[in-house]
Formats: C-alpha cells, structure tokens, sequence
C-alpha cells in the first residue's frame, strides 16, 4: 500500500523485514523445542540461537535473501540458504520435518493477529469518539430522513449512537475474526505430523501466542482467513455509512455538521470558497478497497488437494492492503468524528424548514383515537401536508381551517399535538440502551 493511506505502525507488521524476523524465530523455536524432546542436541540449537542473535543484522536482509531466490525460485529454501552461509553447519537443525508452509501460514497468523490487535485499538479510538460526541449531543434535536426526505426528529446524539452500535459490533465480529486467524501449523508435508512430533508444534504455538491448527493438510485452512477478512469488510462498511452521513449533512443545502477546517486548508484550486468533506469522501473510496478483499479471500478457501499455491499471491497483496487501509480508514475516521462541527441551530431551521409536517402521524393517530378509521383519517391528514407543501403554508394552520379535523380535534389541542419533546422523550432510553446508564 502507498505511504499517503499507511500508518507506519501496521505497515511494519508486513514489512519484508518483520517477515524474516518471523521466520528466524518460528525456525528456532520449533528447533528448541525438539531440543527438549531430545531430538536433537540442545547444545547445537543453543549456538545457533546466540550465533544469529549476534549475525541479526545480517540475516535480516531481505535483499540477500531475494538473491538467492532468484537461483532457487524459493523463498524459503533462499533464506534457509541465507541463513546456511552466514551461521554454518549447525543451521542443519532448523526446518527438520517441516515444510514451507508451516513457516508461512504460521508467519501470516502472528502478522494478522498483530494487525488485529491495532485494528481494535482504532476501533477503540472510534468508539470512544462517538460516544463523547453523541452524549454531547443527546439533546440536540434534527430531523430524520428516509429516503433522503424529512421523516421525524430525532436527536443528533440518537443519531451517532447508531453508529457506536454498529462499530461495537464490528469490533465484536474482529475480534472473532482474531481468534479464527491466530492459529498454528507445525505439522509437516501434508500435514500428518511424519516428521515432526505434535509437541513442537504445542510448543511454538504456545510461545508465539497461537492456537494449534486441529487439521492443517500442508496449509492452515483458508475459511479462517475469509472470516477475518469479511470482518473487515464490514467494519470498512460501517465507516462508509458514518462517511456518507457527514456528507450529506455537510452539504451547502443542509450544513447540520461538517469536517474541521484546519487554518491554511484549501478546497478547490479554482474556488476559494469551497470546504469539501474530503475525509469522509475518502472513507468513502478507501472502504471500497477493503470490501474488495472479499471474495478473492472465500475464492482462497477451495483448494486442491492438501495444498495449492493459487491463494498465495492474493494473500502476499490483498490481506496487508486491506489491514493498512482499514487501520488508516479507522483512524481517520476518528480524527473526522473527534473534531466534528455541529450546527444545532442549522438542524433547528431545517426542521422549522419542513412547516411542521414532522407532526402528521401523531395527527393522523390523534385522529384515530377520536374513532376515525385509519384510511379516513390517512387521506385527512395527506391531503392537509399536500396543502402545506404546495402552498407552503404552516401544516398546523392547514389543519385549523379545516373543519373535517376541527370536527374531531379543537384547534388548540391541535397546537398541543406540535410539540418537538413528544419526539425526543425516549432518547435517554435508547442511549442508555448502547452506553449503559450515563
């Protein structure tokens, strides 16, 4: 991924670098491990780990190692060559038994795990913002629209509420995802543990924080890494909706809420004026990206046989680009909402805007309750916002004067009816439901 949607934080954990760290270590763990079965000589392993401790810098090349790669056409057998040349006759003790998939499916859960962990913490980030901001905002009355169109008002803390909701059920979901990911496969060449005791496997497993894989044929069954990976793609998902959120509110029409505008920022090489929602825009496009991950991830879950390589070049690019992105995304996204401007006074001239026909089903079921039939009472009630609308007029002016609801409702019970707390009174209820009792 491009520097410009990378925080260095992730993109270590997939650097070539961190790949061959990895590597060194599972080899020597799964080699000390044997050492303590006493398959092969404690001793022998114990230089070896002292010798590349002192060569570190040397080992991890990834230059050198590609190298050799490009006369073995492999990398592992490459860095196990690198490793030969620069530590000597007693690297013979690593890699005994296993196979290179055990090295590589055994590196991308320590890599994923890794990045899981920061993806919750942005998620973390993310919760914690929208919280603050929605009970700073649970009072704030603004309309809510369905399709687009004014409905009923809620409140702006309401609102974000929502999407704390959402989120805290994606990181639910990606910390599933973690615990899918994080296994470990130590077994050898298709996975039958011939050449290579159970145990060190445990024993690695242990030591790197992994589970065992129960049944890993030569890989690590990739149903574990479509899970993580569709959650991901929801979380991407859930910031796009939150993103496509300020962008409508932000637009010059409606200006409910907009992205901070940082001094000396510019909008538009052309016109000065301009303060676009460039953050959100931008979640909006780095979310597709991430969903995109997708079904190449399930389309890795058939493979032939005990293995294929078919999944490995999708997995080197698509499953760091969708981490990256996602944890930039996750970040920016929080930034966006921390730093959010809100205009309750704008919200409050956009619901005056609609002449009060926020107010119509609670018309319509006063009307109900007079013992009016639902249909009489609908076309009642329509016909009067129809009015309202084309005349723009007052909906409650409309009603007034119209003696078929007069007959059944006084006009200052109708005034009564127009009453914006009716709205609003079960907020604390649905905030107290996503945050507890606050």
């Amino acid at each position: 991924m491009i520097p410009r949607y990378a925080r260095p934080e992730m993109t270590a954990i997939f650097s070539p670098e961190e790949k061959l760290r990895l590597w060194l270590e599972i080899e020597l763990s799964a080699a000390e491990a044997m050492a303590e079965l006493g398959q092969v000589p404690a001793d022998a392993v114990g230089a070896l780990r002292a010798a590349t401790t002192e060569r570190m810098a040397e080992i991890i090349d990834p230059a050198a190692v590609e190298q050799i790669e490009a006369v073995t056409r492999h990398d592992v057998i490459a860095f196990l060559t690198h490793l030969e040349n620069l530590c000597g006759a007693d690297t013979r003790f690593l890699h005994l038994g296993l196979t290179s998939s055990d090295l590589l499916d055994t590196t991308l859960a320590v890599q994923l795990s890794r990045a899981a962990d920061l993806l919750i913490a942005g998620l973390d980030r993310l919760l914690a913002a929208l919280k603050a901001r929605a009970l700073e905002h649970r009072a704030t009355p603004t309309i809510g629209r369905s399709h687009a169109i004014h409905a009923e008002p809620t409140s702006f803390g309401v609102k974000l509420a929502g999407h704390f909701a959402e989120f805290a059920r994606c990181r639910a979901r990606l910390v599933a995802g973690r615990a899918e990911i994080a296994t470990c496969a130590i077994s050898g060449a298709v996975g039958s543990f011939a050449n290579v005791d159970p145990a060190v496997e445990a024993r690695v497993a242990a030591k790197l924080g992994l589970a065992v894989e129960p049944v890993s044929t030569q890989v690590i069954p990739r149903d574990r890494h479509a899970a993580f990976t569709a959650s991901l793609a929801i979380t991407a998902s859930a910031i796009e909706r939150l993103a496509v959120e300020i962008r409508h509110l932000q637009r010059s029409e409606v200006r409910e809420a907009e992205e901070f505008f940082h001094k000396g920022q510019k909008g538009s090489s052309a016109m000065p004026h301009k303060r676009n929602p460039v953050l959100s825009e931008n979640l909006t496009g780095l979310a597709r990206i991430v969903r995109g991950a997708v079904i190449p991830a399930l389309e890795n879950v058939a493979l032939w046989h005990e293995r294929d390589i078919s999944h490995s070049a999708v997995e080197r690019t698509l499953l760091p680009d969708a981490c990256i992105v996602l944890d930039f995304a996750l970040h920016r996204a929080a930034g966006m909402v921390e730093k959010l401007v809100v205009y309750p006074e704008r919200m409050q001239r956009n619901l005056d805007a609609s002449l009060g026909l926020w107010n119509a089903q609670r018309i319509l079921l006063a009307l109900i309750d007079t013992g009016m039939p639902r249909q009489k009472a609908y076309e009642l009630v329509q016909r009067n916002a129809m009015r309202a609308w084309e005349a723009e007029q007052p909906f409650l002016a409309q009603l007034q004067a119209d003696p078929d609801v007069t007959a059944r409702i006084e006009p200052a019970a109708l005034e009564e009816l127009f009453d914006l707390g009716y709205h609003l009174k079960h907020v604390d209820t649905i905030l107290d439901r996503v945050f507890g009792t606050a």
